[in-house]
């Protein structure tokens, strides 16, 4: 069973990319995207064989996710159950008939660090919400999570300290969602690789690679033996982000 998650950062932009192609060649059972930045109607983008699930966030252009899946869910929920959280598309949970899987946008801290505390407890409220699926069956969580956890996860950590993305405090609701029960998959299966997912439009960061892990598949520890392989497709452009993969028996 394959699994793709891609922050395309645009649907409609990447569309005219060949993101049709790249869909088909990645030939995945689940593709889940984040930050389509649309609203219902304004793209009709069907593949042959896959259900489409979406969730819009309110504000125009902003934020967004979706599932396409060659399964029938069980069931498809939106958001976390908060007031405060479930207003901006971050989250798609799919439930299948061994785990479920969550895909997120999680949200950026912003410069300056303005959103830095609503991202505290953004990170506080997922995990319970996670880890209240996790007590009922497995759990696979993906997308851009908006935090490279460790310093080999980022081409430059010495200088990015302060930054969004990489604070200390972001960093340690990383150790702790890991802690609670969940493996970062790519990690776990390359432990001293340094690859990335996300690279600046500034300063030809991708053409330099300089570039930035944020975009993860966590799996519950029940979950962990079914792992066959995982991937980062830095390969493959139409966004700044690339997607990754978890392949699972």
């Amino acid at each position: 069973m394959k699994l793709i998650s891609w922050n395309v950062n645009g649907l409609r932009a990447v569309a005219g990319k060949g993101f049709a192609e790249t869909f088909r060649a990645l030939d995945a059972d689940f593709v889940c995207l984040q930050e389509t930045k649309l609203q219902e109607g304004q793209i009709d983008l069907r593949f042959d064989g896959y259900g489409s699930w979406w969730n819009y966030a309110e504000k125009k252009g902003y934020s967004g996710t979706c599932i396409y899946s060659r399964i029938e869910p069980l069931s498809v929920t939106y958001g976390i159950g908060s007031d405060e959280h479930d207003t901006e598309g971050r989250v798609i949970c799919f439930e299948t008939p061994d785990f479920y899987l969550v895909n997120v946008y999680t949200p950026n801290s912003q410069d300056g660090l303005k959103r830095l505390g609503y991202r505290m407890r953004w990170e506080d409220d997922f995990r319970r919400y996670v880890c209240g699926l996790a007590a009922r069956k497995g759990v696979v969580i993906c997308g851009d999570m908006n935090v490279a956890h460790e310093e080999i996860d980022l081409k430059n950590p010495a200088t990015n300290h302060t930054n969004a993305g990489f604070t200390d405090e972001e960093r340690a609701k990383m150790t702790e969602l890991l802690a609670s029960g969940f493996c970062d998959s790519w990690r776990r299966s390359h432990p001293d690789e340094a690859k990335y997912s996300w690279w600046s439009y500034r300063m030809r960061a991708r053409e330099r690679n300089v570039g930035w892990r944020i975009d993860y598949f966590l799996v519950s520890e029940d979950l962990v033996p079914r792992i066959v392989s995982t991937d980062i497709h830095d390969e493959i452009f139409g966004s700044d982000h690339c997607p990754v993969e978890l392949v699972l028996k």
